[in-house]
Formats: C-alpha cells, sequence, structure tokens
C-alpha cells in the first residue's frame, strides 16, 4: 500500500523498519476497497502491531480544513492520505496525514493555520526546500528541551508551521501550486517505554 509523498512514504518504511518487529510469527490482513485497492492493512505480531490505513477522518489531525479547500486526489498509486498506527511495548506512533489544494495564496494559508496552532503553543515557522512534511519523530531524552520542534532546514519555499513537542505536534505543510496552494495536515503522537 502506498502512502502519501514519496519522502512520507519513505518515513513509513523506516517506521515500520525501526519497529524490529518479529514477522516469522506475524499475521497480515490486507482487506481491498470496492475497486480491488488496498485500504487496511493490518500485522499483528507477538510483539506489537501495526495498522495502515487510507481511511482517515481530518479531525484526528486537530485541525480544520482551511475554507474551501479540496482533498487532493489519488495519482497513481499515491494516497493523499494516511493514517498510521505502529503499536510495540517500546514505543507506540501514530501518524494521521492528510492532502489538500486551495485556490488561495499560501500568505492566507499561513495566517489561518497559525491561528489554528496557537491553541496548542507557541507556532515554530520553518522554510524548506523539501516537498511534503518533514515529519520529526526523533526519540527524545529526558529532558523538556530535548522535547521542543525544531526546523530541519531552511530557506526553501515550503512552509512548515508546527506546534506542539516532538511526541505530540500538529503540523501543517504549505507550498504554492500554480496560483493556489498545495498543504498537508498532519498529527503525529508518540509513546515512548517510559510512557505506557
Amino acid at each position: 500500500m502506498s502512502a502519501l509523498h514519496p519522502r512520507t512514504r519513505l518515513f513509513l518504511l523506516l517506521a515500520l523498519a525501526a519497529t524490529g518487529l518479529a514477522f516469522s510469527a506475524c499475521d497480515v490482513r490486507v482487506r481491498k476497497d470496492a475497486n480491488g485497492q488496498d485500504k487496511n492493512v493490518d500485522i499483528n505480531t507477538p510483539v506489537g502491531g501495526i495498522h495502515v490505513s487510507n481511511d482517515v477522518d481530518v479531525r484526528d489531525t486537530g485541525l480544520p480544513v482551511y475554507p474551501g479547500a479540496r482533498l487532493q486526489e489519488k495519482s497513481g498509486n499515491d494516497d493523499k492520505q494516511a493514517n498510521v498506527n505502529i503499536s510495540t511495548g517500546f514505543f507506540g506512533l501514530k501518524v494521521v496525514a492528510l492532502e489538500y489544494e486551495s485556490d488561495d495564496a499560501p500568505e492566507k494559508l499561513s495566517t489561518y493555520y497559525k491561528a489554528q496552532l496557537k491553541k496548542y503553543g507557541d507556532v515554530l515557522e520553518c522554510h524548506t526546500h523539501k516537498h511534503g512534511p518533514t515529519l520529526e519523530v526523533k526519540e527524545s531524552n529526558k529532558d523538556d528541551d530535548s522535547k521542543l520542534l525544531t526546523c530541519e532546514d531552511s530557506g526553501g519555499e515550503t512552509l512548515e508551521l508546527k506546534a506542539g513537542t516532538k511526541d505530540n505536534q500538529r503540523l501543517v505543510s504549505i507550498e504554492p501550486s500554480g496560483k493556489g496552494t498545495h498543504f498537508a495536515l498532519v498529527r503525529i503522537l508518540m509513546r515512548g517505554k517510559d510512557t505506557i
């Protein structure tokens, strides 16, 4: 099953590899939609499970859809929405992501989402050369400063607005697209073995 943007797909593959799950004794179930496309994938092992779905509710991001925006249509094998849950005795990871497009300029979306993100804390503004959201899911240390969000890149056309902490963050990626804007809404939740 493909996920969102190629960067997001790579992230998901790395997250799956990082779990270290014992796939030799696992149960894999793939559910298809009416067109025969993969809709849900469930993998259960003795040490944890993985659930990947393209059934996504924007309310799970904690952010509203910008007025008049349209969910991006699937292009080829690239879904424009994903809901990924990884759960083990050592850590848990949930990523919810949706991609949209709007006829409005990026500046309007930036103003709108800065106001929306403020309810989750200070809003970090990053400018990156990368297309699509930069998912920051590095394991944090025990001290509070290590949970602060950071910018991974600088100086590009893609604007990333982030709020929360490394293990509980909301992210809006905004980039110009013709006369309009392409944007993604992302929610990332992490749980470490010390927070079980």
